[in-house]
């Protein structure tokens, strides 16, 4: 999807006085909502969105990174926000979908809490070594986790994502036990890798693609069925001996209630 192209298109539309009645008793501030840290792919996705909307709906659109509970904070707090169409949530879909199945009492459902809105990018992952273990493929890795079965401690984004999920994976394919650390976002994990604190994450392509292109952190396997076309001298995992494909996306949501002629829902169906 062109984001610039359909928003544009949006403009032009003519939206009926309903749509822009409950969209201006909300006050003149939109809220986009993302429950990770500021500085990662996902973030900057928010930022490019609320660039370009804002012009659309002729009123300010910001982003507040509402971060912590694995993504709970942030997604509660739009959980209870009115439903006028001023606060929106950006987030992955697997958040939505697998983190209430991750908690013995869930505390939002995602079909009766939200509205979905659109989807609005795809992405693979990547497993990614700190320079201070010394690994240059995914088979020196392998070896030293084996050889370091007490440092095996690995990072991801928060708890319930796709990440989670790989770790779990790669620790029962490799029969070698792994700590995992749930952060607040993926710029973290890389500051971590980067300072020799943390042996390796797993996170998206996007956020580690310029350190590993720098030299500052390697990027040992991605996730995706084929090598990333920007990334074409890593292997996926599957090239490397291990049968797993994962990708995720990153999706728009409203609060429960909203209407089907709320403003914001007119302009990203107008481009589906």
């Amino acid at each position: 999807m062109d984001r610039r192209n359909f928003i544009t298109g949006c403009a032009a539309l003519s939206f009926t006085a309903k749509a822009g009645d409950a969209l201006s008793q909300a006050g003149p501030l939109t809220r986009i909502i993302f429950p990770f840290a500021a500085g990662g792919g996902g973030d900057a996705l928010c930022r490019v969105v609320a660039q370009y909307l804002g012009p659309s709906l002729d009123r300010s659109v910001i982003v507040e990174n509402r971060t912590g509970g694995d993504g709970l904070i942030g997604i509660k707090s739009v959980k209870g926000a009115a439903p006028d169409g001023s606060t929106i949530l950006v987030t992955t879909g697997p958040t939505m979908y697998l983190l209430p199945m991750t908690e013995v009492t869930p505390s939002f459902d995602t079909a009766k809490d939200f509205v979905p809105v659109s989807l609005l990018a795809r992405f693979e992952f990547a497993v990614v070594a700190s320079p201070a273990i010394g690994t240059t493929d995914f088979q020196q890795f392998v070896a030293w986790l084996k050889a370091n079965p007490g440092k095996a401690t690995f990072g991801v984004p928060s708890s319930g994502t796709i990440p989670h999920f790989i770790g779990s994976k790669l620790e029962q394919v490799l029969g070698i036990p792994m700590t995992r650390v749930a952060y607040r976002g993926s710029a973290p994990i890389v500051n971590d890798l980067l300072g020799g604190h943390l042996p390796f994450g797993i996170t998206t392509v996007a956020d580690v693609a310029a350190q590993h292109r720098a030299g500052g952190v390697k990027i040992l396997a991605v996730t995706s069925a084929a090598r990333s076309p920007f990334l074409p001298d890593v292997p996926t995992l599957k090239d490397s001996g291990v049968d797993l494909v994962a990708d995720a996306w990153y999706g728009m949501w409203l609060p429960a209630g909203n209407s089907p002629e709320s403003l914001l829902c007119l302009a990203f169906r107008c481009g589906i």
